[in-house]
């Protein structure tokens, strides 16, 4: 087999080498603060997603339709069980172009498909709702139960198909020196997703009475829900258009960027496997996340056992949270990375954040709900900060063959990692009331592990090698090239 693939005629050979000179004499431009803040308005669509089906939705079928907590949860929960797919879906896209791109096609398709499917998903719920109602758990609840947790399994692959792509993209058009500005900018746009959604669906429901018909409130949340994906489809339209063909370095930067069809999935996972840096970093990502997350669950059960704060007061701890966060994932590309590096400024967040779950402890030691807020507050700042340099470093963990694949490894790790956090959160505390009935201690024990997790992740990352990770993996993609040959 040769290495050039075969052509259909002598002018599809002229013209292809023609784009390959003019890729190599004229340099692809740079992204702009513009352009960057146009790729976060993907993100910013993630983010009014993520309201809509782990906020409203969710209450909704507790509050409103009397579904049991555990089954909404669970239904829900189905769509981060696909996360396995984020690594065939980010090697599609390395391998088989897709309405003429390797990302954007992608991209826009798994964002129609999850929209659609959302809005599914609810009308299920509403059915699920009244057929429960009506009949109590009878053989067509359980099949609507069941049902529910497929539209959703799908909704997870859909993101899955789009996330993954647009991940793999921003490695695309991005160089090492601005790749943590572009991800401080975009990760912010997220936070700043679920915020305007908040806005929007207040606007729309503020008219609602809390006892209002559930007529009423099915005709208010679909016209939320078709107002909010209608919007959602426009940002990322408007944040990809022409994105991926006047900033993308794949071609430039593959060495199989004409054969794609040399990236089959099997030789992406020995690409993906080629290194032991693959394992370390999975292994950081997955004890970092869990550490960052288990406090989740418990977080405003403890605000209200350890500091008696009432429910309209530990509502708000969300706030201080997410502006620290928001601050820290907006300034760190800007401000931290460029002095730190990437490892270090992630090395840095980790130290913060054990910092802060001591913190956190120690306020409720002192029973100071002001130390609390404080501590919530720099506890976001530090989140932003890893966060930051987390991502920043997993985009550089990527080589141009197979990006795709590699982006949907660290999108897998962090999906699992953020399931076995809501678990693991909830079952130390639950274990630790059962043993010690003293509500600082059962709660605390979940701080003082997460502290100890980020330690831990900070032994991993410590031991991650950028360098050795691409010689590994370039040596498996010339093994790949010449298996192509022999």
């Amino acid at each position: 087999m040769t290495i050039e693939p075969p052509f259909d005629s002598a002018a599809d050979s002229q013209r292809i080498h023609a784009d390959e000179n003019a890729m190599t004499t004229a340099p692809l431009p740079m992204l702009g603060w513009v352009t960057m803040l146009r790729l976060g308005l993907f993100q910013m669509g993630l983010g009014m997603m993520s309201l809509l089906t782990l906020g409203i939705l969710n209450r909704i079928m507790i509050a409103e339709l009397g579904i049991p907590a555990v089954v909404a949860a669970s239904t829900i929960a189905v769509h981060q069980f696909m996360a396995p797919a984020r690594v065939w879906f980010g090697q599609l896209s390395d391998a088989k172009p897709f309405l003429g791109y390797h990302r954007t096609g992608y991209v826009w398709v798994g964002a129609a498909c999850f929209v659609t499917v959302a809005f599914l998903a609810l009308q299920v719920s509403w059915q699920l709702g009244n057929s429960l109602q009506a009949h109590g758990w009878s053989l067509q609840t359980y099949g609507l139960v069941g049902l529910l947790a497929i539209v959703f399994g799908l909704y997870g692959l859909a993101l899955s198909a789009s996330s993954t792509p647009f991940a793999a993209l921003l490695v695309d058009v991005s160089e090492e020196h601005n790749r943590s500005k572009l991800v401080g900018i975009v990760w912010s746009m997220l936070m700043v997703g679920i915020i305007i959604g908040a806005i929007v669906s207040s606007l729309l429901l503020k008219q609602l009475a809390l006892d209002a018909p559930i007529a009423t409130v099915q005709a208010s949340v679909n016209r939320l829900f078709l107002t909010i994906l209608i919007l959602v489809l426009g940002l990322v339209a408007v944040g990809t258009i022409g994105i991926e063909n006047r900033y993308s370095r794949y071609r430039s930067r593959s060495r199989l960027a004409n054969r794609e069809d040399s990236v089959t999935l099997s030789r992406a996972l020995q690409v993906l496997t080629a290194s032991r840096q693959t394992g370390l970093f999975f292994t950081f990502l997955l004890v970092m996340t869990i550490s960052l997350f288990m406090q989740e669950p418990i977080l405003e059960p403890y605000a209200a056992k350890v500091f008696a704060m009432p429910l309209a007061e530990t509502t708000q701890l969300n706030a201080f949270w997410g502006l620290g966060t928001l601050i820290g994932l907006s300034t760190t590309g800007f401000l931290v990375v460029p002095r730190l590096g990437k490892q270090r400024t992630t090395r840095l967040g980790c130290f913060a954040v054990s910092g802060c779950f001591i913190l956190i402890l120690l306020a409720g030691f002192t029973g100071n709900a002001d130390l609390l807020l404080v501590a919530l507050l720099l506890f976001g700042l530090a989140s932003g900060i890893t966060t930051t340099g987390a991502i920043s470093l997993m985009l550089d963990l990527t080589i141009a063959e197979t990006a795709g694949t590699f982006i949907g490894a660290w999108g897998l790790s962090q999906a699992i990692a953020r399931g076995v956090a809501t678990v693991m959160g909830g079952s130390v505390q639950t274990l630790m009331e059962q043993w010690v009935a003293v509500p600082l201690v059962s709660y605390g024990a979940v701080f003082v592990l997460q502290a100890l997790g980020m330690l831990l992740a900070v032994w991993f990352l410590q031991r991650v090698n950028v360098q050795e990770f691409r010689q590994n993996a370039q040596q498996a993609i010339a093994t790949i090239l010449e298996n192509e040959l022999d």
